[in-house]
């Protein structure tokens, strides 16, 4: 019996030790993804990201710097509006009342570079 015992024992110690080293894997894993991306930032011209500007293709221009949000604009709220300024500047329309706070936290996953100066 008492070795059943050492054995759960054992085994719940193992197991919890094998899901902090996966979880700090996978947390290093996030902070190596996420520094390369600052490391990688790319500059891109506004003609560049004006050729960005469909459903299947969209990329838009938030206080000089560039996001890809082609992966974003079926999930959109507001429906086609994301589009209307597809490969341009999308400034004033991200910064408009209708936004919740959250998506400020959420274009940075969409962020691929610096618009050219």
């Amino acid at each position: 019996m008492e070795m059943v015992a050492m054995t759960l024992v054992l085994g719940l110690l193992l197991g919890v030790i094998l899901l902090i080293s996966r979880q700090r894997k996978k947390d290093h894993s996030k902070k190596a993804q996420s520094n390369s991306n600052i490391e990688a930032s790319k500059t891109y011209s506004k003609v560049e990201v004006s050729l960005h500007n469909k459903r299947t293709d969209c990329w838009i221009i938030i206080k000089e710097k560039v996001y890809d949000v082609t992966s974003y604009v079926e999930e959109h709220p507001g429906g086609d509006a994301i589009l209307a300024h597809a490969g341009d500047d999308s400034t004033e329309g991200f910064y408009g009342p209708q936004h919740a706070t959250r998506v400020f936290d959420m274009i940075d996953d969409f962020y691929i570079g610096d618009l050219e100066k």
